[in-house]
């Protein structure tokens, strides 16, 4: 079994190679939006959508008629054109919604989908190369497979810009005589209780910054539309947004990688966090502790250093005693107590 992970790293491009960022993103943008209003236009006209393949094809003669495009990777024009392939996908199988145009504040990203064929990607230390960009001086805070990478995605977020480095991770051999099983209860109060008496406390990072956030957002409401004070409003609170992302990320991988450290089998509940959310009452907390990440981070890291990760059914999880008894209770009992424990 294989799975797919992201190294995530903060970048520093110079003046000129950011102004070359930007323009990738304006052009990749540009091409998007025409790119849907085509198969629009030709399911209108002759009741059948165009397909990646056939836009694709159409690349080397837009390059010729728009000279601009020569200055973008041919790759990250394909990758533009394969995301909304992906989006219609995605449409038509019920997974999201008809795919929009994009404006400039809702398409801040490009990728090089096959960087594992150059091998001038990572051939300098601390830095990261793109192809029609060069070397960009790049925050290695922890190690990563160069060799395995897959793929590069350039993010700009909150002011910032940040490489995402996709590559799979194998299965690793199981550890031997593992004895040491966890059982793991994510909840509001404590972010987490173990089934070895060790809480885990809520951070509660949202929160915190919530009357910040509210403070931000009102100055921005009062500002003119299409306004360059607007813009600049509009980026404090990205950047209040991409503060409170990146301590929650912080936050559980610390987390999981100390559980998985120190345990061999990690049981947790198979929560649907998608329908808990539509409690309104609860949504905002249950989306500030980050739950399904916290998930996705204990099974890809006990996925790479052979522990075992098991999702059990959340039904009847709480009458049932670890010595086997069965203990009925309904919500407003907040303590467990063992019948057969001394």
């Amino acid at each position: 079994m294989r799975r797919c992970i992201v190294y995530r790293y903060e970048i520093y491009p110079s003046r000129e190679q950011e102004q070359k960022m930007f323009y990738t993103l304006k052009l990749c943008r540009h091409l998007d939006n025409a790119a849907l209003e085509q198969r629009e236009t030709c399911y209108h006209q002759r009741g059948k959508s165009l397909s990646y393949t056939s836009q694709q094809n159409e690349l080397p003669a837009m390059k010729r008629e728009l000279p601009e495009y020569e200055e973008i990777q041919s790759q990250v024009l394909q990758d533009a054109l394969r995301r909304l392939e992906d989006a219609f996908k995605r449409f038509f199988s019920g997974l999201a919604g008809y795919p929009h145009y994009k404006d400039r504040d809702h398409y801040t990203s490009f990728s090089y989908p096959q960087v594992d064929n150059v091998k001038k990607t990572f051939s300098r230390p601390g830095c990261i190369y793109l192809s029609k960009i060069g070397f960009i001086k790049m925050n290695v805070h922890r190690e990563f497979p160069a060799q395995a990478i897959s793929r590069v995605n350039v993010k700009y977020h909150g002011g910032k810009w940040y490489a995402n480095l996709t590559t799979e991770i194998p299965e690793a051999e199981p550890v031997e005589n593992a004895m040491k099983a966890v059982g793991i209860d994510r909840g509001i109060n404590h972010f987490a209780v173990l089934s070895d008496e060790t809480y885990i406390d809520n951070p509660k990072y949202f929160r915190k910054t919530e009357k910040k956030l509210a403070k931000e957002q009102r100055r921005l409401s009062r500002k003119k539309k299409g306004s360059h004070n607007r813009g600049k409003a509009k980026a404090k609170v990205a950047k209040v947004h991409a503060k409170i992302a990146n301590q929650r990320r912080d936050f559980l991988h610390k987390a999981s990688a100390q559980i998985v450290k120190n345990h061999d089998l990690i049981i947790m509940e198979n929560l649907t966090i998608k329908n808990m959310i539509r409690n309104h009452k609860l949504a905002k907390s249950i989306q500030d502790a980050g739950w399904g990440k916290f998930g996705d981070y204990i099974e890809y890291k006990s996925l790479r250093q052979g522990k075992r990760h098991v999702l059990v059914d959340p039904k009847g999880t709480s009458q049932t005693c670890l010595c086997g008894a069965h203990v009925p209770k309904d919500l407003s009992v907040r303590l467990h107590e063992c019948p057969v424990a001394d």
